[in-house]
């Protein structure tokens, strides 16, 4: 490690002002602090000093994610070799090889279109790169089917990435969630790409991997069958587990709680916010369950569909969630309670989960004002 701190130090001049790299002083900036905590503290002013700062933050997140990522690598194979009828032939590495070759090209256009725009407008204010896209940048592809096609993706991250969070200034400053903006710009723009049932299941063979599956074969998820009136065909053990059709990361129940865990015990996410969404969302589908407009138990909308992802890596993000105490009680009874209400009252819509973050998101800061008013009334009449 000290061979790697000296070779930095060494270079370091050319990326300084009047050297001759200046031009990628915010790469140079960004690569050298991701890779070591900078040493340099605020000389002035009133400032709170932790031994941890936002980037090593964003890494327990993304170590956070990476069950999700692996289990839906390998529910990938899964359901391409179970659909072709090959699944009891095929070896735990092939199934998960072929997964991850599915994968990979959406992870890397994620972090590629991504982490590109902030290069350069980082490069073009003369800033710091800012770290948060470390995370977006591997949501996004968690959440989305895996038959989402490349140019799709690439539209979908620079609209949200320019749009949504560098025109409001970057990193802190973006009102919405950049994952769920991305997706809802899939969904609105191309919901045939986003709904349905032939997107759930990768069809084709990878460099020799997997199976060719028919033009005409489809795979509802649990989600779909129900706004369909059908019956999910699915068992609970499978629902939690994650052996279902789905959006990459978000089938595996089990694989979000370790990242739940993960985000708890680092002290990264709040468990306030977590809990109220499945308070919030357990009420509503209950209430719907009692008065039977909804066709499975109450408790099963908590781990289909994005419910669970949403929750925990999701409506956490400190950024676009309520910032108040009692606001992050509110906050996440709302959304759980929404995408409830979305799925059951509108079968165009299955999921709900993501309509329910940015709708959280869009009311967030209205929350926390009302908090610190009523705050402020209780405190004056206390004085008077």
């Amino acid at each position: 490690m000290s061979a790697l701190r000296n070779y930095i130090n060494k270079i370091k001049p050319n990326f300084q002002e009047g050297g001759k790299l200046h031009a990628f002083r915010s790469v140079f900036d960004g690569f050298e602090t991701f890779l070591y905590v900078p040493n340099e503290t605020a000389k002035s002013g009133t400032n709170i000093h932790d031994a941890i700062d936002s980037k090593r933050i964003m890494s327990f997140v993304v170590i956070a994610l990476l069950p999700a990522l692996l289990f839906g690598m390998y529910n990938i194979g899964y359901q391409n070799y179970a659909a072709a009828g090959t699944l009891e032939t095929a070896g735990f590495i092939e199934i998960f090889v072929y997964g991850f070759l599915a994968v990979l090209p959406k992870l890397l256009v994620s972090y590629i279109v991504g982490l590109g725009i902030e290069f350069v407008v980082a490069q073009w204010k003369g800033e710091e790169i800012q770290e948060g896209y470390l995370v977006s940048g591997m949501i996004i592809p968690l959440i989305m089917p895996i038959n989402t096609p490349l140019w799709m993706l690439i539209l979908a991250i620079a609209f949200s990435v320019i749009f949504v969070k560098e025109i409001f200034g970057g990193t802190g400053m973006n009102i919405f969630n950049v994952a769920v903006a991305t997706r809802m710009f899939i969904f609105f723009s191309y919901p045939s790409t986003m709904t349905g049932d032939t997107i759930w299941v990768c069809d084709h063979s990878i460099f020799g991997l997997g199976n060719n599956l028919p033009d005409a074969f489809t795979a509802a998820t649990p989600l779909g069958d129900l706004a369909q009136g059908i019956a999910p065909q699915a068992s609970l053990c499978d629902m939690i587990t994650g052996f279902i059709p789905g959006s990459i990361g978000e089938t595996s129940v089990i694989a979000i709680a370790i990242g739940a865990i993960i985000l708890l015990w680092t002290g990264v996410a709040s468990w306030k916010i977590m809990l109220s969404v499945f308070l919030g969302g357990g009420l509503m589908a209950a209430l719907f369950s009692g008065l039977e407009m909804t066709a499975i138990p109450w408790y099963e909308h908590l781990i289909l569909g994005g419910f669970c992802f949403g929750a925990v890596f999701m409506a956490t993000d400190p950024v676009t969630s309520a910032r108040t105490e009692t606001g992050k009680w509110i906050y996440g009874l709302f959304i759980g309670a929404m995408a409830v209400i979305v799925r059951v009252m509108n079968p165009g819509y299955p999921e709900g989960m993501m309509l329910a973050i940015f709708f959280g998101n869009m009311i967030a800061p209205l929350i926390d004002y009302c908090v610190v008013q009523r705050n402020i009334s209780r405190r004056a009449n206390r004085v008077k």
